[in-house]
């Protein structure tokens, strides 16, 4: 019982790292005037295309 929630425990360890290190590398972009990774928007459950299309009328 506890190997299944050790399991869980650094599975959701592993999710939390990717999602803060998909915001930082997004952050990073858009202060550096770049479009963020199409891998970095999806982890933080942002469509790709909408994000490029902001700004644009």
């Amino acid at each position: 019982m506890s190997t299944l929630r050790n399991n869980r425990l650094f599975a959701s360890l592993g999710t939390i790292v990717d999602v803060f290190g998909s915001a930082a590398a997004a952050a990073s972009a858009v202060e550096a005037g770049r479009a963020p990774k199409a891998k970095h928007l999806k982890t933080l459950g942002i469509d790709a295309d909408a994000f490029r299309s902001i700004g644009k009328l």
